[in-house]
């Protein structure tokens, strides 16, 4: 689940997801668990020597309870009067301006406590939100951490870090079931194409021969060659992946 609390509001559910070939990764696997928080009455300053010193992009505030009631982050520090940074407009965009619009402005751009500068609107996942709907949540939202609750209270974080992290632990695992048979190969990757749109491959255009994948299909783009080759490269117990492929001609396209 993935929920958006609104300050101190009861969370409401924004995303209900699970992904589609049950990714076993999810946020309790690879979030950290020592989480760095601050209350709304701590000031600007000391929050953005926190960030600077810990190397860490935001921070998600609490209430007593631990509960999330915002986040702060860069951005919301980035117009800031001590820097001479505060937000400018053209004369006639301020004339559009509304006045609870400037206001709002001037406020975030000087006061000192973090109540008036974080973000109260806060996406957060519970510890079984999945790996793969927190990359999703990270990349639509551009955001570059997502706090974890449980009841509502802060437990964990996942950042991008983590999620690389996490990569990394898998890239020494020996891919399971490398003994399957060339059959059992061909069989794997025939259905993964099969649900594929963009995968248009006859059956006879895929062998394989001592677990090497030898491909013969012709292909539209670079990019769907290339798929291609990365779907075969994903089955377990392929040891290489042979490309005979042709680009369908000009004319053919036409």
């Amino acid at each position: 689940m993935i929920w958006v609390n609104a300050g101190n509001e009861q969370p409401n559910i924004l995303i209900l997801t699970q992904t589609a070939r049950g990714d076993p990764m999810r946020a309790i696997d690879v979030m950290t668990s020592e989480v760095i928080s601050v209350d709304a009455d701590a000031t600007v300053p000391a929050v953005a020597r926190l960030l600077a010193e810990r190397g860490i992009s935001a921070v998600p505030v609490v209430d007593k309870c631990n509960q999330i009631i915002g986040m702060v982050s860069e951005g919301d520090l980035l117009h800031r009067a001590e820097t001479g940074t505060e937000r400018r407009r053209a004369w006639w965009l301020d004339m559009m301006a509304s006045t609870n619009k400037l206001a709002g402005d001037y406020i975030k751009s000087h006061s000192g406590k973090v109540k008036d500068v974080m973000t109260r609107n806060v996406l957060s996942v519970t510890e079984t939100t999945s790996v793969a709907d927190i990359a999703l949540l990270l990349e639509t939202n551009r955001i570059k951490r997502v706090p974890v609750v449980r009841d509502g209270k802060l437990v964990g974080i996942v950042s991008r870090a983590n999620l690389v992290r996490a990569l990394a632990m898998t890239i020494d695992e020996p891919p399971s079931g490398a003994g399957a048979d060339d059959h059992r190969i061909r069989e794997k990757l025939l259905a993964e194409l099969k649900a594929q749109r963009w995968a248009e491959v006859a059956p006879a255009n895929v062998t394989v021969k001592d677990g090497i994948v030898h491909l013969w299909s012709s292909y539209l783009s670079e990019q769907e060659k290339r798929a291609l080759v990365v779907a075969a490269e994903s089955i377990p117990g392929v040891r290489r992946v042979e490309d005979h492929m042709r680009r369908v001609g000009a004319t053919l396209l036409g």
